[in-house]
């Protein structure tokens, strides 16, 4: 007898981030994603100043949400490794160096979880400008798990112009398939 059940659909709130040729890095990260699910949303790109190495070339960001059968442990050990491998990010001591790609995990679904170092909700999105914005574009309503605010609450306490913030409109990223008005979760 076949099983008609469809795989989980996980929600994975994505931070991108890159200061090498970020303007192919950025839509070849995008491209690669959609092939562990389904790519719904996706922000604008905003260029910011490197945080924490001044003297860097600046950073194109960007967030997406993919919807995915993959648990937030296989995406982060499997997918996002193999998508920043293969974009050429190499990881050092020093984590504010350049780097080709950037990927976090910043909510999945509406769980609290610890993978490595890493917390989700990740804290960065309540902290930095070039990670709360491109979220609040892609899911404005999403209520953060901790603190009860909608991800447009918390991007309304930043001023993209104190941040040294500004929108790219000349770096495009693929258009997400079955963009809809549907609310994530």
């Amino acid at each position: 007898m076949a099983d008609d059940r469809s795989p989980p659909r996980n929600q994975a709130f994505l931070s991108l981030g890159s200061n090498i040729e970020p303007e192919k890095n950025l839509p070849a990260a995008v491209r690669e994603l959609s092939r562990f699910g389904r790519v719904r949303r996706v922000s604008g790109v905003w260029e910011s100043p490197p945080a924490g190495a001044p003297g860097q070339p600046v950073y194109l960001n960007a967030a997406l949400l993919l919807e995915t059968s993959l648990s937030a442990r296989e995406l982060k050990e499997t997918a996002l490794a193999v998508v920043e491998s293969g974009l050429g990010r190499v990881r050092g001591p020093d984590r504010f160096a350049p780097r080709t790609i950037d990927i976090d995990i910043m909510y999945f679904n509406r769980e609290h979880l610890k993978l490595g170092r890493r917390r989700i909700p990740d804290p960065e999105a309540l902290e930095r400008p070039f990670v709360a914005i491109p979220l609040a574009e892609i899911a404005p309503g999403y209520i953060h798990p901790e603190t009860g605010e909608t991800l447009a609450e918390i991007a309304a306490r930043f001023n993209p112009e104190d941040s040294g913030m500004h929108r790219r409109a000349d770096v495009v990223l693929p258009a997400p398939r079955n963009q809809g008005s549907s609310t994530p979760p």
